[in-house]
């Protein structure tokens, strides 16, 4: 976080199976950690940077393990009252030992599972735990634990290298620089087309991509990667997409938030997902370049659909957000609902249309979804992702 390398800690006596903890790391979040027993550890999690809140995403390193011991760990400072850990979510677990020697890489882990509110609190500020015992796979192995699997501005950019890299994809795919973050970081933008067979292709409507606003909901980068894979194919289907649509994407909107570890907020302490209507250029550079670059676009040919991906840690399935209204749709233009349910219809099992909804709240005006819709997108939306 300070643009320090870990200090390389001095290990314990031999024979001292305290377990060593480490978050010092690329989206590495962890604050304290204290022994409670020999088997038990009791964790407090970072707010995100100069906040006293959002205290949900962790990943963290731990080693000097024991194997088939009884551990119970127990984070002491989430704060919302509700959680998908009370209806079977567990928590992920990587072992460096069986990736090397089994190929395996992360999966879910944790017995006993349970999310409570605790007798600790700040102010007003009520406090939950999440606790679950486990068992390490083999003795002085590295191990990480995290909320959500990982998916780092590092990876973004390995996978951005690799599309450059391709001959075929990166004939129809072209990286640009929107802007560069508070921290100097560079936010990406990808154009999306086939190139026209004849004339200048203006005809083609666009379809507008953005993704990890909010740096704890990684669940929505391999949603992103899910799609870029599928449209960057070669696949009939996908051609036909790419001869049809000028595709616009903003893989990783918030890069320094995902780089520190952060839940929901940017450097400036805030929620880049409210500031949509904000015109403060040099705290918000990725969201201000985002719309202009919309903006822009919008001006050369039709927006088809704009949709912002996002992970939701309270709700099951992958639904929308949609916007409803007295604005009505006219014609040539569908109604806003009928997109989402043509989603529930191919793909029953994982699209869940009884949990849209597509109202305007005052609470998200400032939300890309609601800033776009009132720009003229009609098509308007916020994936959520469980």
């Amino acid at each position: 976080v300070r643009g320090l390398c870990p200090r390389k800690q001095i290990l314990h006596q031999k024979g001292d199976n305290t377990l060593i903890f480490e978050a010092r790391f690329e989206s590495g979040n962890l604050q304290k950690v204290v022994k409670v027993s020999e088997f038990e550890y009791q964790l407090t999690l970072r707010t995100d940077l100069y906040t006293s809140r959002h205290t949900q995403w962790y990943y963290f390193q731990v080693s000097n393990t024991q194997a088939g011991m009884p551990y119970r760990f127990t984070i002491v400072n989430f704060t919302k009252r509700n959680s998908l850990y009370k209806h079977g979510l567990r928590p992920l677990l990587y072992s460096e030992a069986d990736a090397k020697k089994h190929k395996v890489g992360w999966r879910r882990t944790g017995n006993e599972i349970k999310y409570y509110k605790n007798n600790a609190g700040q102010g007003r500020r009520q406090y939950f735990s999440l606790t679950w015992t486990f068992q390490f796979p083999h003795d002085r192995d590295t191990c990480y634990f995290a909320h959500c699997y990982p998916y780092t501005y590092s990876n973004l950019q390995e996978y951005l290298v690799a599309i450059t890299k391709d001959p075929v994809k990166s004939k129809f795919c072209k990286i640009h620089i929107l802007c560069h973050s508070l921290a100097g970081n560079i936010v990406y933008v990808l154009s999306i087309t086939n190139p026209p067979k004849s004339g200048n292709g203006t005809e083609r409507k666009a379809v507008i991509v953005t993704a990890r606003v909010h740096p704890g909901e990684t669940n929505s980068s391999w949603v992103m990667k899910g799609l870029l894979d599928y449209i960057l194919g070669d696949s009939g289907k996908a051609q036909l997409l790419r001869d049809n649509f000028v595709f616009k994407v903003v893989p990783m909107l918030n890069p320094d938030g995902v780089i520190v570890g952060n839940h929901r907020c940017s450097l400036t302490g805030q929620d880049l997902n409210r500031k949509y209507r904000s015109n403060m250029k040099k705290y918000y550079p990725s969201i201000w370049y985002t719309r202009n670059m919309i903006k822009r676009v919008m001006g050369e040919r039709d927006v088809f659909l704009y949709c912002d991906i996002h992970g939701h840690n309270r709700k099951q399935n992958v639904f929308m957000y949609g916007c409803g209204g007295k604005q009505q749709a006219k014609a040539p233009y569908v109604h806003p609902r009928v997109f989402p349910l043509l989603l529930s219809k191919n793909c029953p099992d994982m699209f869940s249309f009884p949990d849209c909804r597509f109202r305007v709240q005052k609470s998200k005006e400032g939300t890309g979804r609601v800033v776009m819709w009132k720009m003229g997108i009609n098509n308007s939306y916020t994936l959520e992702a469980s």
